[in-house]
């Protein structure tokens, strides 16, 4: 089974995301930040990473470098509506961390699906 570990502060977004996922046969563990989703990726080991950018405590983009440092070939989809800065600047910047797709948000079910599949088959 392919394992996902799910970053999101957002409460509503991080639910609806997990039940998706699990509904299409993946394994998921969720994070509320950064720093859980860091100590979680150790234990968990997943497959891949979706994380959104703007988060409390440790944001997206420095979770995305602790983590690629830690495993080079993660495989990470970047998540973002934006904030002080439009969610396309802050999506450019994950690519340069190497992310392998980042997502503006509001996205559907499918372009998510779509990237996921794509990076784990």
């Amino acid at each position: 089974m392919i394992k996902i570990l799910l970053i999101e502060d957002d409460l509503a977004m991080r639910e609806t995301l997990e039940e998706l996922l699990k509904r299409k046969g993946y394994e998921v563990t969720t994070a509320v930040d950064g720093d859980e989703g860091t100590r979680l990726f150790h234990n968990v080991q997943p497959d891949l990473v979706i994380t959104d950018i703007l988060m409390p405590n440790k944001g997206g983009l420095r979770t995305i470098v602790d983590l690629k440092q830690t495993a080079p070939n993660l495989k990470i989809i970047a998540i973002s509506g934006g904030g002080a800065l439009e969610a396309e600047q802050y999506l450019n910047a994950s690519k340069f961390l190497k992310v392998d797709t980042a997502i503006k948000k509001p996205f559907s079910n499918e372009e998510l699906l779509q990237a996921i599949k794509k990076l784990v088959s």
